[in-house]
């Protein structure tokens, strides 16, 4: 079987494409080397030599119908991520970039067995809350007591986060909330990178269903592991710490440090790619694919600290990222009744990133710079 993989020589693609190989599957990979995750135009090493590789723009009809050409499926990982303003080529990139890519197998009438689409955590936007005090009018019959207040909160308004304000408040009673794991239930999009994932996602879906082609979404958590690109800002903190701290800088915290997340092992995400590519209960529908277990930013910077310089601790100056997430854990339940399950908690992934980072050529710091172009750019946020 021959598979097509987008993206397929960056950080996810390129394990996913490994997986791919050693479970005996045909690969061919369309990738545009573009910066910042790579040196444009540089195939990195890591890329197995049996692997069919073009080179190009998934925007690209003519190559991608190349690309496509004796394919029985494709994982479509190929993205456009980052905190710039530049919003139309989010969904030129990821929306029009997907389109194309059915536009071409249904016009040509190509024997596509399956695409699985790389979506986003970020669908979500703030996810899932309860409010404890202030509590649903109605009660719950089975047991007599009112049910707490289930509330997809809105994006915290600039002038909260500009006194320091970092709590999601209930809409109705104004007391802070508590988050609770998302499930695939609602999204929510607040920023550019998210709406253009899930305006793909119903694009996919729809598509795959009208033109009965299986397609399946995958909502991933933040992937760590080892290739994931220095040079990029977005990649998150496992990156941006580690090569800070590796350069003797203590690690920066937006907020308060106290954000929550899950982390989600990058082989782990090649796993469930896989799996949804080979299990038909699969089709048509969004998963998530998380770590499961929620860690603070504030813990992740004191875990890297305490494994690479112990002298130095993490900063907190009072920045945030405008139309940040406060908290969000994805609920895997979904994906784990197909028989999938993380395997690495944070610690494990990041002995391993650090590791691999400290052999890498040319480490250093990019946070500096890109924090004084997301300052500059106003994506970066001051508290006053």
């Amino acid at each position: 079987m021959r598979v097509l993989v987008t993206g397929g020589a960056g950080f996810i693609g390129s394990h996913t494409v490994d997986l791919l190989l050693t479970e005996g599957y045909t690969v061919r990979v369309l990738d545009s080397l573009a910066v910042p995750v790579h040196q444009a135009g540089v195939l990195p090493d890591y890329v197995p030599p049996e692997v069919e590789f073009l080179c190009g723009d998934v925007r690209d009809a003519d190559l991608m119908r190349t690309a496509l050409y004796d394919v029985d499926a494709v994982i479509h990982l190929a993205a456009y991520q980052d905190y710039l303003t530049d919003f139309s080529k989010f969904f030129s990139v990821n929306t029009v970039g997907t389109a194309l890519l059915y536009e071409i197998i249904v016009k040509e009438k190509m024997p596509v067995q399956k695409i699985v689409v790389a979506s986003s955590q970020a669908t979500y936007g703030e996810g899932k809350y309860v409010c404890a005090d202030h509590s649903a009018s109605a009660d719950d019959s089975s047991n007599g007591r009112s049910r707490e207040r289930v509330v997809y909160p809105e994006l915290r308004p600039e002038t909260q986060l500009k006194r320091c304000d970092w709590n999601v408040h209930c809409p109705d009673c104004d007391g802070a909330m508590q988050w609770v794991p998302t499930d695939e239930t609602r999204v929510q999009p607040h920023n550019q990178y998210a709406v253009s994932k899930y305006t793909q996602e119903m694009l996919a879906l729809n598509l795959g269903k009208r033109y009965e082609i299986p397609t399946v979404c995958m909502r991933y958590s933040i992937v760590q592991g080892m290739r994931q690109s220095f040079r990029n800002a977005y990649s998150g903190v496992l990156r941006n710490f580690t090569q800070r701290l590796l350069a003797g800088k203590s690690p920066v915290c937006y907020e308060d440090g106290m954000q929550v997340r899950d982390y989600v092992y990058v082989g782990d995400v090649a796993r469930a790619n896989v799996l949804v590519l080979e299990h038909p209960d699969a089709d048509f529908q969004a998963f998530n694919v998380g770590g499961e277990i929620p860690v603070t930013v504030l813990e992740y910077a004191e875990l890297l600290t305490r494994k690479i310089n112990p002298r130095l601790g993490p900063q907190l100056p009072g920045l945030y990222r405008f139309g940040d997430t406060r908290h969000i854990v994805s609920d895997v339940t979904k994906l784990k009744a197909l028989g999938w399950a993380p395997t690495r908690a944070v610690d494990a992934i990041a002995d391993e990133y650090i590791a691999w980072a400290e052999e890498q050529p040319g480490l250093r710091d990019y946070y500096t710079e890109a924090e004084a172009g997301m300052l500059a750019r106003g994506t970066l946020r001051r508290a006053k």
